[in-house]
């Protein structure tokens, strides 16, 4: 949830004002974990999932209510995608995007690792760490794209992406967000 968590307050940031259209790429523990985030901060209509196997897609679906589509259809069109897989080449192609679109790529956090391809991580880069996605994220590093802000500097308001802009939101997870989680449930626990 803290992985999600942060997707999502990044996400209420960037994320089109009239967001309807939610993509989950990867169908695992982070695909739900985003889908409950994500539905705090935006009011999606519509759910598409995807998977690298298909049978996964459609149990995800069933179990949420989403609907289980091929790769490029399920991207086309949609306002906010999560990537959280372990692809070792760029599976998502920028190509798709609508314009304005939000990516959260969270998975792949290897340095040789790829969910996106260059085009799509030409967009609009915020990260969690610049010094560890330079180090961690494959995404970043062979695409060699170009960090617009880390979250921080946009939760601060010091750096403001055109809300047009198409965005993609790099996460390796640092450990700050571990603290603040720690510091929630401690309080949660403790005020009881």
């Amino acid at each position: 949830m803290r992985t999600a968590a942060v997707s999502a307050a990044v996400t209420r940031h960037l994320a089109p004002e009239d967001a309807s259209v939610l993509t989950l790429l990867g169908s695992g523990i982070q695909a739900h974990a985003h889908l409950q985030a994500l539905r705090h901060v935006c009011q999606f209509g519509e759910v598409r999932v995807w998977s690298q196997t298909p049978e996964h897609a459609r149990r995800f679906a069933a179990q949420h209510g989403a609907k289980a589509m091929d790769l490029e259809p399920a991207v086309r069109g949609a306002d906010v995608i999560v990537t959280a897989t372990n692809a070792l080449e760029p599976f998502l192609k920028g190509e798709w995007l609508k314009v304005g679109a939000h990516v959260n790529s969270v998975g792949s956090p290897r340095p040789t690792w790829r969910e996106l391809d260059d085009v799509a991580m030409h967009n609009t880069l915020i990260v969690d760490s610049r010094e560890a996605v330079l180090k961690e994220s494959g995404d970043v590093i062979l695409s060699k794209a170009s960090i617009f802000a880390e979250a921080g500097e946009l939760f601060a308001g010091l750096k403001v992406p055109q809300r047009s802009a198409t965005t993609v939101f790099k996460s390796v997870g640092i450990a700050v967000e571990d603290v603040a989680t720690a510091r929630l449930v401690y309080n949660a626990v403790t005020s009881k």
